[in-house]
């Protein structure tokens, strides 16, 4: 492994909890090519703020296999290394189970299943030349709750577990590690997509009483990047307050 700072992709990573990994990174030396899909002034309030040439913001859209493979590449060709992926980006849009269409379901399993897979395939052939990697996918506690109104959604995170302890498994001998977060509800724009969800009677079940602040859920990312959290793989760790164990 050549000397330097680490390098990270982080999909979604201008904002919510992707814009806090993206900052909590930034903050540990790490170089950062934060991706989003569309929201341009979003992406450049995030640059503005954290004011670092460590820092880089690239718009595409991790729904098209190309354009996860091209991510990758360039991010390479740039800083000649990737040590951290981190699929974050996701879209979640609430629906009753009549209303959902071929079309959603395809779409949502696109952005939230299938951009981890061939960003992952394309990082792996990068990091196993350098016999050291860490992804860590970000699901939901929806994948494990279940919900009527987020039933695709669902079905795309819980897919993510399948997917990491595959791929851990895959690549645990390469010096690669692949976890999966699952974090509960926490005080971010998706609560405003919620529009069949009672966002504060969920509030009103999380066990510690609270929604989570999204630099929880980066401390609990950057842990498992670390150097030192190389015998942690396949892991599916819960970041939810409590949420997950139900009333």
């Amino acid at each position: 492994m050549t000397e330097g700072a680490r390098v990270a992709v982080v999909t979604g990573g201008t904002r919510g909890l992707g814009a806090a990994i993206s900052k909590r990174f930034a903050t540990d030396g790490v170089t950062v090519v934060a991706a989003y899909r569309s929201d341009d002034a979003a992406a450049e309030r995030f640059l503005s703020a954290m004011d670092s040439p460590a820092v880089s913001v690239r718009r595409m859209d991790v729904a098209e296999p190309a354009a996860c493979r091209q991510l990758i590449a360039d991010t390479f060709e740039v800083y000649g290394r990737l040590d951290y992926l981190i699929n974050n980006a996701g879209t979640l849009r609430e629906h009753k189970l009549t209303e959902i269409t071929p079309e959603d379901w395809d779409v949502t399993l696109q952005t939230n299943l299938s951009a981890a897979f061939h960003l992952s395939k394309a990082a792996i052939a990068v990091m196993r030349t350098a016999r050291f990697g860490r992804i860590v996918n970000v699901g939901s506690v929806t994948a494990v709750m279940g919900s009527p109104f987020q039933i695709d959604y669902a079905a795309a995170k819980a897919g993510l577990v399948g997917l990491t302890r595959s791929l851990a498994r895959s690549v645990a001998r390469a010096g690669i590690t692949v976890n999966c977060v699952i974090p509960g509800g926490f005080s971010t724009d998706i609560l405003g997509k919620m529009t069949l969800s009672d966002a504060e009677a969920i509030e009103r079940t999380v066990p510690v009483g609270r929604y989570g602040h999204p630099e929880e859920l980066a401390h609990i990312v950057a842990a498992l990047v670390h150097d030192d959290a190389s015998y942690v793989t396949g892991s599916v760790l819960a970041v939810d307050g409590g949420l997950g164990m139900g009333m």
